[in-house]
């Protein structure tokens, strides 16, 4: 099947700064991390600069963990970017083979691509960079096993938690 005769079921969501789509997970809002931009079988995500993200003071550096949520958050969107229906989805596998120190003071962008699907696992390839795409600090490679389907209306719950936790915060 061509990729213009595919259906997406988060097809909807597709276009930029989509941030419902990380705001109902309590993880990512902690850390900061915003929707750049959802299309086909893709998600690119932005991690601001902020003191709190730094593991090694004296250099600056970003922790380790913080950059596998941000991938990991990118890399799970990416799949339900793919999906044909919403599915619930695991985790399998990431590797994340980190290239060099993220510039301190800068923002973080993760974009991952879910690159195939079978019917019960999506497999996923993307990179984390600060200044410049073509330069990125970290790669990665992913598996996410396919669960199973999702109630009809568990996205769209998750997306009006989201929608309400970004309303709040702008009243605030």
């Amino acid at each position: 099947m061509t990729d213009a005769a595919r259906t997406f079921a988060m097809e909807a969501m597709f276009g930029t700064g989509r941030d419902e789509m990380v705001a109902h997970v309590p993880h990512a809002v902690r850390l900061g991390i915003k929707v750049v931009e959802l299309g086909r079988c893709f998600a690119t995500l932005r991690l601001p600069w902020s003191d709190d993200l730094v593991g090694d003071p004296v250099r600056g550096v970003v922790f380790g963990g913080v950059i596998t949520t941000l991938l990991d958050q990118a890399s799970g969107i990416a799949v339900q970017c793919a999906l044909p229906e919403f599915m619930t989805i695991a985790t399998l596998d990431l590797r994340i083979d980190y290239l060099r120190a993220a510039e301190p003071g800068h923002d973080l962008v993760a974009r991952a691509e879910c690159y195939k699907l079978t019917n019960t696992v999506a497999f996923v390839r993307g990179s984390a960079w600060d200044r410049d795409s073509g330069d990125p600090f970290a790669s990665m490679l992913a598996t996410f096993m396919l669960v199973g389907p999702l109630r009809p209306d568990a996205w769209q719950q998750a997306i009006a938690r989201g929608e309400q936790a970004l309303a709040g915060r702008s009243e605030s």
